[in-house]
């Protein structure tokens, strides 16, 4: 196997738990979140998801070198 294909798949899968584990502790506030996603402007979000994007980068580089 490709080992950049099984680091995809191991961070893909990092993913999900870290965002099970967030609605399986507090679905509440996991659905506050949504809600408030909601209300917010499409350029909001879009830019929100470019930090996390950025940041996730980032962070990636730093760690993997």
């Amino acid at each position: 196997r490709d080992a950049s294909m099984i680091d995809l798949a191991t961070a893909l899968s990092l993913v999900l738990v870290v965002e099970g584990v967030l609605w399986a502790v507090s679905p509440d506030g996991m659905k506050r979140a949504a809600a408030m996603a909601l209300g917010l402007a499409n350029s909001q979000l879009r830019l929100a998801g470019l930090i996390a994007a950025v940041i996730g980068v980032l962070l990636v580089w730093i760690l993997r070198g």
